[in-house]
């Protein structure tokens, strides 16, 4: 079957029941593209019933890390931000207390993008608990202090642990460096030169844009960045960057490992890309020449829909 038949066939089946919309490049060209309907969020509002199609703007959730890695490249490539391997509670110098404690005086940059702080943290509880790390975050007086002052309870750079916090201090240190906001950054630095016109990005409690999970963009432009990672940057991102980013850098479970903000799987089938909550994917083949997007709203329950479509894509 075509790649066209074996979607269609899990689409007719059930098999995705909630999948929103699926993007497909290969060599930079659209080779498939299908888009469903059902209920859906921004972040925890509900949006009701939607009928997506090629214009409806889609939350991208986690996979906003990968895009805000991006961002850091740019801007390092620009001189506004320092190094990775720069101190890290540093870049935060209200924090004197903070900047002053020694158990945190090895924290860089780099622990961020990786995210192995080695500070506690759990995003186990639901994303409307504020048991989860990332809700109190949202929901504390300072987002940045709060990531900062959590308990160390390992060295940094050992352990892989899942970080919504860790990409809120890279976008803080990108909107200082840049002088702008997060968002203003993303949309004449990124969006602009590639081409996409309309995004949004949510914000959290603090009128701030939630770096972790907030971007909401179209599943042709998610399709079209994972496009511009694929062609090494094309003078939008430093090409050095990419190599940096892309490079796997801690593991996560065997053939599963993560660079700067993206992860990579380096088994037989090797791609590099982002992974949100309820089936938001970005996947990037090189190998193939491929670049696969996937929306689905199975929020706070699992991936199920995006894996069967990408499956059948990528069994293709």
């Amino acid at each position: 079957m075509t790649m066209a038949e074996r979607v269609d066939e899990v689409l007719r089946a059930g098999k995705a029941p909630y999948f929103h919309g699926l993007v497909v490049l290969r060599s930079g060209e659209v080779v498939l593209e299908r888009y469903g309907s059902g209920p859906d969020h921004r972040l925890g509002d509900s949006l009701g019933h939607v009928e997506f199609d090629r214009d409806t703007l889609h939350d991208l959730r986690s996979v906003s890390k990968s895009v805000v890695g991006l961002l850091y490249g740019i801007a390092l490539g620009e001189g506004l931000v320092p190094e990775p391997r720069a101190g890290l509670v540093a870049q935060f110098p209200e924090y004197q207390d903070l900047v002053a404690d020694p158990a945190r005086a090895h924290l860089t940059i780099e622990h961020a993008l990786t995210m192995t702080l080695g500070l506690e943290w759990n995003e186990d509880a639901p994303y409307t608990s504020p048991a989860n790390s990332e809700i109190a975050m949202e929901l504390a007086p300072d987002r940045y202090r709060y990531v900062l002052e959590r308990p160390v309870i390992e060295e940094a750079g050992k352990r892989w642990l899942y970080c919504g916090g860790a990409a809120a201090l890279i976008g803080g240190i990108i909107a200082r460096g840049a002088g702008k906001p997060l968002e203003e950054y993303a949309a004449t630095a990124l969006f602009e030169p590639l081409g996409v016109n309309t995004f949004e990005w949510s914000r959290g409690e603090h009128g701030t844009v939630s770096a972790a999970a907030g971007l909401r963009l179209r599943p042709a432009d998610l399709a079209a960045i994972g496009q511009l990672v694929l062609d090494g940057g094309r003078d939008i991102v430093p090409s050095e960057w990419l190599q940096e980013m892309l490079r796997p850098r801690v593991l996560i479970d065997q053939g599963f490992e993560y660079g700067y903000q993206w992860y990579m799987g380096t088994g037989e089938r090797r791609w590099t890309g982002g992974i949100g909550n309820g089936g938001q994917r970005l996947v990037v083949q090189p190998e193939d020449e491929l670049v696969v997007a996937v929306t689905a709203g199975e929020y706070d329950q699992g991936q199920t829909s995006a894996v069967a479509v990408l499956e059948a894509v990528l069994d293709a």
